[in-house]
């Protein structure tokens, strides 16, 4: 039965209800739906399943979904359905491939449904649109984190001339209960847990990177979607858990050119289940030495000034991680010829107003 709390939100009229998709990556029947049922049932679902495509996924009644298994992908892009990772959550961003609305949430199927320190259940989604739908302060540090928020603003000395503030791109919440750990961290803490709620949101700074979580992240489609690939990760890849990093490390980089914002922290949802660290050890061992080079490569990234569109900075950035990376190890060649492949899947499911869409992708604006 439904709280009080959820009650009343259900009540209430949606925020975005028409523009605004939810991606759900699973291999799982969606039960830890009926928690979020008062918050995202009047939205639209996208579910992605991954691993074997003759398994029937099992949605609760009264959700608007629609579902893509590996046969689907493989029938939509055709060869390019190379770039979607299999067996790996990073199959979630063919989600964000196939909406045709301007916000996407995406949320795993283990996380449920939180509680602010008051005891009352938090809306995840309704707070990721609150920081969407307000800017962001990229370009100088607000000591009272988020100058939007209710009950803060701008401090003294703070620029009259950037109060204006940036568009946001992306919101990225946190994780009460299980944390987001490396295996090498969680084998060292095998029984910490967050208990800690900090009420807090604050953009990340223009120049500095950060590793994105895609467990509960929300972002505008239509300003920075086209950079949201969570590259090859998983069945027949040499590195997996990496999928929603990279796409942070491109997306920040991308959106610092391009001068977006990032926020990080509210909302909350609840983590419950620890993977395995054994197992993702596995999957991380390459990635853990990779990133002491990866991390310089994007702190040092730099993209041209005619680069000023999402598909053109991601094109670019390719360019660099194959004459940069590829020295690294061969698989970031291989990555590199996805993300020019990942470009051209979005341009054919998404082309630009006046175009049109053929079957080997997009033709010429008339």
């Amino acid at each position: 039965m439904a709280s009080s709390d959820a009650a009343a939100a259900q009540a209430a009229t949606p925020l975005l209800k028409d523009e605004l998709d939810i991606v759900i990556p699973t291999i799982r029947n969606l039960d830890f739906l009926e928690m979020w049922r008062p918050f995202f049932q009047p939205y639209h679902l996208i579910i992605v399943q991954d691993g074997d495509p003759k398994k029937t996924i099992r949605v609760p009644e009264g959700f608007d979904y629609e579902l893509y298994n590996r046969d689907d992908i493989n029938r939509i892009l055709g060869p390019r359905a190379s770039c979607i990772s299999f067996k790996d959550s990073a199959c979630r961003c063919f989600g964000y491939m196939v909406s045709k609305k301007k916000y996407i949430y995406t949320i795993d199927d283990d996380c449920f449904v939180a509680k602010d320190p008051s005891g009352k259940d938090i809306n995840a989604l309704e707070q990721h649109i609150k920081n969407l739908l307000s800017p962001s302060t990229p370009f100088f540090f607000n000591t009272l984190y988020d100058p939007y928020r209710d009950g803060a603003d701008f401090v003294r000395g703070y620029p009259f001339s950037l109060r204006e503030g940036a568009p946001t791109a992306v919101s990225h919440g946190l994780w009460l209960n299980i944390p987001d750990y490396d295996a090498p961290t969680q084998l060292v803490k095998p029984l910490e847990r967050n208990s800690r709620y900090v009420d807090a949101v604050m953009t990340i700074p223009k120049g500095t990177l950060f590793p994105m979580c895609g467990m509960n992240l929300a972002f505008d489609r239509d300003l920075i979607g086209p950079a949201m690939y969570f590259g090859l990760m998983g069945d027949g890849q040499p590195i997996g858990r990496y999928d929603d990093m990279w796409a942070g490390w491109c997306t920040k980089v991308i959106t610092d050119h391009l001068g977006l914002g990032v926020k990080t922290g509210l909302p909350y949802i609840w983590h419950s289940k620890a993977s395995n660290p054994f197992v993702n050890l596995k999957k991380e061992y390459n990635g853990i030495f990779w990133q002491e080079e990866l991390i310089p490569f994007f702190q040092s990234a730099s993209l041209p000034k005619e680069a000023d569109t999402v598909q053109k900075c991601y094109l670019e950035l390719a360019k660099q991680v194959r004459a940069k990376l590829g020295k690294v190890d061969g698989y970031f060649n291989k990555l590199a010829d996805s993300m020019v492949t990942w470009i051209e899947a979005w341009d054919q499911l998404n082309p630009p107003k006046g175009a049109v869409a053929t079957a080997n992708g997009t033709a010429k604006s008339k």
